[in-house]
């Protein structure tokens, strides 16, 4: 008989969100969520990174960092399949979710952007009240309890730290509030469904200081319940927020003009940044290397 197929919903939901933080970082310090081996991705002809290898772990924030082409966001959206969407990609290596292949025959990718959510550079809340927009996800799902639904936007517009700049005006537009709250209400958006992951593509770089510091603030209290991943050029927010850092450059191979993103090093944040073990990564750090 045929097995069965598998899909990401058969998979162990996460212990209880109610984690405090992490704070030890000598080594592995949760359940291993991502464990990517060897990876490469490739658009068409194109590789567009090459042969990845880190895990992620549980309950911490994990930064990417390095010069624009390295292949951070790349690898980013592989994480949760979005580059299925661009024709011609695909992905090579082993990269397994909470043990299972990512990218195995009968995963769907729907249902793993339900479980591993994210949230992009722009912020880009829907055309529909600041309520709808929270209760978007859980309508999808099939949530159709006016109290459930209450519950949940009230949730996760706290989580979000936007509850109180907004419960007076729930039916106003998500178009009408500040860059700042905007991703701030995407985040809740994203939160809503419950997701295990929360990926972020540059989440305040079109933000002024003041809604950056906010989000950076909101990505140190949501880690408690959600496993971040960050792509940022900012170095400090990188330092300030994250766990774990991954530099990423661009190599030329061979005697072509060929260009990869690499993985050059990974480990935890401070290590990076004060005793990175290979140059490249101290000549980035210290501004040497764009």
């Amino acid at each position: 008989m045929e097995e069965p197929q598998q899909t990401v919903t058969n998979l162990p939901r996460p212990a209880s969100a109610s984690q405090p933080p992490r704070t030890q970082l000598d080594g592995p310090v949760g359940e291993t969520i991502f464990d990517v081996r060897n990876v490469s991705i490739w658009y068409g002809a194109f590789k567009a990174v090459t042969d990845v290898s880190l895990a992620i772990h549980e309950n911490e924030i994990t930064a990417f960092i390095g010069s624009s082409g390295s292949g951070k966001t790349t690898v980013l959206r592989s994480f949760n399949r979005m580059n299925d969407l661009v024709p011609g990609a695909r992905v090579d290596g082993e990269m397994n979710y909470r043990g299972q292949a990512l990218y195995g025959g009968g995963v769907s990718p729907t249902a793993v952007r339900r479980r591993i959510g994210m949230v992009f550079q722009k912020p880009n809340p829907f055309p529909k009240s600041i309520y709808d927009n929270v209760a978007y996800g859980p309508r999808i799902n099939g949530e159709r309890n006016k109290a459930k639904l209450n519950e949940i936007v009230e949730r996760s517009l706290r989580q979000a730290a936007l509850w109180d700049e907004v419960k007076n005006r729930l039916n106003t537009s998500g178009l009408s509030l500040s860059g700042g709250q905007a991703q701030r209400l995407c985040i809740a958006r994203t939160i809503a469904v419950e997701p295990d992951v929360v990926l972020m593509d540059e989440p305040a770089s079109a933000l002024d200081p003041i809604a950056t510091g906010k989000i950076e603030d909101l990505m140190r209290e949501l880690k408690s319940q959600y496993t971040i991943i960050i792509v940022t050029h900012n170095m400090q927010q990188a330092t300030r927020v994250s766990d774990r850092t991954a530099f990423f450059s661009v190599l030329t191979e061979g005697d072509s003009d060929t260009r990869t993103g690499v993985l050059v090093e990974y480990g935890p944040t401070e290590q990076i940044f004060q005793d990175p073990t290979d140059p490249r990564t101290q000549a980035y750090v210290t501004g040497r290397m764009g």
